[in-house]
C-alpha cells in the first residue's frame, strides 16, 4: 500500500469548499491502493463555519495531523490574514518530522491556500518525495486586474504580487497537476511550458450519496435557513455570491420581472432565497445579489442572507426547496463546487453559466436541468422564462434525475481518477 500525505489547511470540521474533494475521497483511497493521511491546520485557527457532522462522512481510521498557525489577531496588524502564510512555518516543521519518521510516496496539495504549495519544492529536494497540486481555483490570475477597486478582493495589490512570485516556485518542481478546469491547466502550461511533460488530469468536483443519508438522519438537528410560506414557491441557491455572479443574477431577475409584468397573479408566488453568499465572518458580509433586485424594483421577492451555513444545512435547504437555481461566474473557467447536491435532490435546476464552463455541460447532460448562457442575453431570457413558467405551473410531466449520467462524478470515480494520476508519478 502506497502512502499519500495530503496537505489541506482547511479541513473538517471547518466547512470550506476547498476540502470537499478530499473529504469525499478519503473513504476510497485504500480501494485504489493508497493509504491517505491528512495534515490540516487546527480548527481553532479557522474562521470558517464549523460542521462537526462532517466527521460522520470519513472513515474513523484516517489519520489527521494538525498544525498550529500564528494568530490572526496579531498578524492582521501587519495585513496578513491568509491561513497559508500564518501556518507555513508550522507545516514545515510537522511535515519534516513526518517525512523523517515514515515512508511517504507522494505529497498532495489540495487547497486554495496556494502559498503553502511552495513547500512541495523544499520537501522534494530534502526528502525526494514528489508532489501534486490540485488547482481548484486559479492561483496567479489577471481576472481582477481590470475590475473596479470595489469589486476586487481585499488586499488585492499584495496578494496579486505575492502570487506572481510564489506560483513559479511551486510549478518549477511539481510532478503532477489536477484541476477542476481544463482552462486552468492550459493557462499554466502556457505560462510554464515544462508542465506539458508532466502528468495532468482534469477532475471536476464530485458527490457523495452518503451525505444525503447523513442529512436525512440528522434532519431534526439542522435548522431551517429560510421561511417557506404555504402560499409561496421557493427557489433556492446556497453558495458564494460576488460581483462576478451579478451578470447571471441580473439575467434571472430580468426574466422574472418580465414574467411578473405579464402575469402578476401567477408569478408573485415566487420567492428567491440566496443563502451563505459571503465568506466574511458571521454578521460582516454584504449582499451582492439583493442590490441587483433593488435596481430592478423586485426586491420584495428576493431574500439574501450572506452568512454561511453548515454543509448539511445546505443539503436540507436544497431538499426543502420547490426549485433550485445556480448563478455562475462570468469567468469562463468557473466550476460550481456544489453542483451535484443540487442535481441529486431531484428538483428542477436552473444553471446560468458561461457555455465553456464544465458546469454548463454537467447540467445540460441531466434531464432535470435547465441551463442558460450567461453571454447570450436574448436567448437566455427566453430559457429562464421557460424554466420559471415550468416551476410555477408545477408541471406533472416533470422529468426525474438521470442518475446514470451522474455516476461518473461519484466520489468513488473521482478518487479513482486521482489515484490513476498518482500512479503515473510514482
Amino acid at each position: 500500500m502506497k502512502r499519500v500525505l495530503i496537505i489541506s489547511p482547511y479541513f473538517i470540521p471547518s466547512n470550506a469548499a476547498e476540502m470537499q474533494r478530499i473529504r469525499m475521497s478519503l473513504p476510497f483511497f485504500k480501494e485504489y491502493g493508497w493509504d491517505a493521511e491528512v495534515v490540516a491546520v487546527h480548527e481553532s485557527y479557522s474562521e470558517m463555519v464549523k460542521d462537526p457532522m462532517l466527521l460522520e462522512s470519513i472513515p474513523k481510521d484516517i489519520k489527521v495531523y494538525t498544525v498550529s498557525a500564528f494568530s490572526k489577531k496579531w498578524t492582521s496588524k501587519f495585513g496578513l490574514g491568509s491561513l497559508a502564510l500564518r501556518s507555513m512555518w508550522f507545516y514545515l516543521r510537522k511535515v519534516n518530522q513526518l517525512l523523517r519518521q515514515k515512508k511517504v510516496d507522494l505529497i498532495y496539495f489540495s487547497t486554495t491556500q496556494f502559498p503553502i504549495c511552495i513547500l512541495g519544492a523544499y520537501w522534494k529536494k530534502k526528502f525526494g518525495v514528489p508532489y501534486v497540486i490540485d488547482m481548484q481555483d486559479p492561483w496567479h490570475s489577471d481576472y481582477y486586474k481590470t475590475k473596479p477597486k470595489d469589486q476586487r478582493p481585499k488586499k488585492f495589490w499584495f496578494s496579486y504580487r505575492l502570487n506572481k512570485y510564489l506560483e513559479p516556485i511551486a510549478m518549477k518542481e511539481v510532478d503532477g497537476l489536477i484541476s477542476v478546469s481544463n482552462t486552468y491547466i492550459s493557462t499554466l502550461q502556457s505560462r510554464y511550458p515544462h508542465l506539458k511533460a508532466i502528468p495532468v488530469k482534469t477532475i471536476t468536483f464530485g458527490y457523495s450519496e452518503k451525505d444525503f443519508d447523513i442529512a436525512l438522519e440528522n434532519s431534526h438537528k439542522l435548522k431551517d435557513t429560510y421561511e417557506k410560506g404555504y402560499d409561496k414557491i421557493n427557489l433556492v441557491y446556497v453558495g458564494r455570491g460576488g460581483y462576478d455572479m451579478q451578470p447571471a443574477v441580473r439575467l434571472l431577475f430580468l426574466a422574472f420581472k418580465l414574467c411578473l409584468e405579464g402575469d402578476p397573479l401567477l408569478f408573485k408566488k415566487l420567492k428567491f432565497h440566496f443563502i451563505g453568499t459571503s465568506y466574511a465572518p458571521h454578521g460582516q458580509g454584504n449582499p451582492t445579489f439583493l442590490p441587483v433586485a433593488q435596481n430592478l424594483g423586485i426586491s420584495e421577492y428576493i431574500s439574501e442572507d450572506p452568512n454561511r451555513i453548515t454543509f448539511y444545512e445546505m443539503i436540507k435547504a436544497l431538499q426543502n426547496a420547490d426549485a433550485l437555481i445556480i448563478p455562475g461566474s462570468n469567468d469562463p473557467s468557473y466550476t460550481a463546487s456544489k453542483i451535484y447536491p443540487y442535481l441529486l435532490t431531484g428538483k428542477p435546476v436552473l444553471g446560468i453559466f458561461n457555455p465553456t464552463s464544465s458546469a454548463y455541460q454537467i447540467i445540460q447532460d441531466n434531464r432535470n436541468g435547465y441551463v442558460a448562457d450567461i453571454s447570450s442575453e436574448d436567448e437566455s431570457l427566453g430559457k429562464i422564462r421557460d424554466y420559471l413558467i415550468y416551476v410555477v405551473q408545477n408541471d406533472p410531466t416533470y422529468k426525474k434525475i438521470d442518475l446514470g449520467a451522474l455516476e461518473k462524478y461519484s466520489a468513488r470515480n473521482m478518487t479513482r481518477e486521482q489515484c490513476e494520476l498518482f500512479e503515473q508519478i510514482v
